[in-house]
């Protein structure tokens, strides 16, 4: 269950929804400069909002009221941006393993080679992040975002960038963790087909308030 109802620069964001049992993947569409990836980024913890609550499951990780703010570290909310965002200097088996660093002491929800062999990434393993696609640089992403054994995956306008091929190849993927994972995604897009692609039912964010699509 997510809740959460907070304002950020004059907007007022709000949502309730269980992801889990309402849809495993919801979609966020609206004109740009909506505030898009500022909802993404104060779910993250990226960003601090003036003031709300947000509640991912039984865990508040903001409450202005109460003093509330959970670090982006402890929000066990992992975050696909535009770009790959991978570290240059490590390769992708490298920067797949660098997710569970902060994760020593907890029992990771999936292991490093199911990851690996699910997102098709065992060729490209010792690759380094110059030597990738656009879309297999995401897979890596995707994949880092996975072993960090988050309760939610904030996916920003991941097929940016990519042709219509990789565009396809990336959401076949994601379809493929849908169906084996039990991650819930929240996912923004201004392509409504990829939210079809994906079976996700859309929210419309319009003046600071999301809204079901019809």
């Amino acid at each position: 269950m997510l809740n959460c109802q907070f304002e950020y620069r004059q907007a007022d964001f709000g949502l309730q929804v269980d992801l889990l049992t309402q849809a495993p993947v919801l979609g966020i569409v609206g004109a740009s400069g909506a505030g898009k990836s500022s909802f993404f980024k104060c779910l993250a913890g990226l960003l601090q909002p003036q003031q709300g609550k947000i509640q991912l499951n039984q865990h508040v990780l903001l409450d202005s009221q109460q003093g509330v703010n959970v670090p982006v570290h402890r929000r066990n909310i992992a975050f696909i941006f535009q770009q790959a965002c991978l570290f240059p200097h490590l390769n992708v088996l490298q920067n797949i393993a660098y997710a569970q660093r902060w994760k020593k002491s907890a029992t990771p929800k999936f292991s490093s080679a199911y990851i690996v062999e699910l997102l098709g990434l065992v060729p490209l393993l010792k690759r380094k992040a110059h030597q990738l696609s656009g879309g297999e640089a995401q897979r890596v992403a995707i994949a880092r975002a996975l072993l960090s054994s988050p309760d939610l995956l904030l996916l920003d306008e991941p097929t940016t960038g990519l042709d219509l091929q990789l565009r396809q190849q990336l959401l076949s993927f994601l379809n493929t963790i849908q169906q084996e994972l039990a991650i819930p995604m929240l996912y923004i897009t201004h392509h409504w087909e990829e939210l079809e692609q994906l079976n996700a039912p859309q929210l419309h964010l319009a003046e600071g308030r999301l809204h079901y699509q019809d």
